[in-house]
């Protein structure tokens, strides 16, 4: 690894850094930590408070990260200062069926003998949050406004970020990596395509009172699919595991508003009773669903990453791993070309990041918007196919491996 010793140089409210990242949400925030550890100079804006993104108490959410992703969040020295310990996802059974009805004996289980590692690990949401925050203003090389509005002008040789603050910041390249709605490439003028799906997604967690063993469940139903991801429990909660769950958008506005034990047994309907009696734990977060994808990833001085570049359906959980995929793509190529003393804004270096992502990405965007349609619905002949084609991949020990390694970007 080459190392470099570029700070931020600050004169009064002027700031000169190599790179601006706009948005510190996981991926711009990891983006960051990893260019910094190398020794480049990066400035964070945001247009929240970093403190008001930490959620102290217990709320339901986690992610699914892979293994290729949890090696970038060591390398960004983000991992190591999880406050609460993450839970290796170990096996995956895939089922098909009908709510209130067992599934179709045509299943598929991925086991250890098929990664030889866990598959990923779930953190919590809050947990990733606190890390990321502390790792932003604990490194050298960052410089952090938040929470300010920006105003981006890009031209040839460089890019100049004003803020609401009155902090004016020299860049070479600008990283938007805020969102699905970014402002930021909304302003360069990149259009983006959407693919809605009229589904709406619930996410929440639950107490069980049987233990999970660090499985997971993906269970496809006519509205969406289901999936259960083990959690690590708590002192309160020992059986802890997080549901990501899509049905029709009338649907989930009803069940969303259920009392808890209503709530509780529409999720029972849907997984089953393996873990025996089920209670929700902390909030109900419910996003409509939806595909999109911005036709190119570059502009002058400026790349797209994460949610900017592209949002999938989170049939597969691949949405925030697909982003840190983008972060490893751009900070080997960023770290490579300052060690060499090049100019990290320069339109080559951006191509390179456009041709090494932006495939790979709309390959993953296709494969689970087919999924996606293939699999939510109740079409008997479509059902009969897809478990035919579940129980095909369940005898070939080679194809399960193919798909999992691909999962977990490594």
């Amino acid at each position: 690894m080459v190392h470099m010793s570029s700070q931020p140089v600050c004169r009064g409210n002027d700031l000169s850094v190599q790179v601006c990242v706009i948005g510190a949400g996981p991926v711009g925030a990891t983006l960051a930590c990893r260019l910094a550890v190398a020794g480049i100079s990066v400035a964070v804006v945001d247009r929240v408070p970093l403190p008001a993104m930490e959620h102290p108490d217990f709320d339901g959410r986690a992610y699914a990260i892979a293994a290729g992703p949890v090696k970038l969040l060591r390398e960004a020295g983000v991992w190591e200062r999880l406050p609460l310990p993450p839970c290796p996802i170990e096996s995956i059974l895939v089922t098909d069926g009908r709510p209130g009805e067992a599934p179709s004996p045509l299943s598929l289980e991925f086991g250890r003998e098929d990664a030889g590692e866990p598959f990923g690990l779930m953190t919590e949401a809050r947990a990733l949050r606190v890390a990321l925050n502390q790792s932003l203003n604990e490194l050298e090389n960052i410089h952090v406004l938040a929470p300010v509005d920006v105003s981006v002008a890009r031209h040839a040789d460089g890019a100049i970020v004003t803020a609401s603050s009155g902090h004016r910041i020299q860049a070479q390249l600008i990283v938007a990596a805020d969102g699905r709605q970014s402002r930021t490439r909304a302003a360069a003028g990149i259009p983006i395509t959407k693919l809605p799906y009229g589904q709406t997604g619930i996410v929440c967690a639950i107490a069980h009172e049987m233990p999970h063993n660090n499985s997971a469940l993906e269970h496809f139903l006519p509205g969406g699919p289901f999936a259960r991801l083990p959690m690590a429990g708590n002192a309160e909660y020992p059986n802890l595991s997080a549901i990501v769950w899509s049905d029709g958008d009338a649907i989930v506005r009803r069940i969303a508003e259920l009392p808890a034990p209503a709530f509780a047994g529409e999720i029972q309907r849907r997984m089953g009773h393996d873990l025996g009696d089920i209670t929700p734990v902390g909030r109900r977060w419910v996003y409509p669903l939806s595909a999109q994808y911005a036709q190119r990833y570059t502009d002058t001085r400026l790349v797209l990453a994460g949610d900017a570049a592209h949002g999938i359906h989170p049939i597969a959980g691949q949405g925030l791993n697909l982003g840190f995929r983008d972060v490893i793509q751009l900070s080997d190529l960023l770290i490579e070309a300052a060690g060499q003393g090049r100019d990290l804004g320069e339109a080559a270096l951006l191509a390179q990041y456009q041709r090494r992502c932006r495939p790979a990405n709309m390959v993953m965007l296709a494969a689970t918007d087919t999924l996606d349609r293939l699999f939510s619905n109740d079409n008997p002949i479509l059902r009969f196919a897809r478990d035919i084609g579940i129980a095909g991949v369940q005898r070939l020990p080679r194809l399960r491996k193919a798909f999992v390694r691909h999962a977990m970007g490594v």
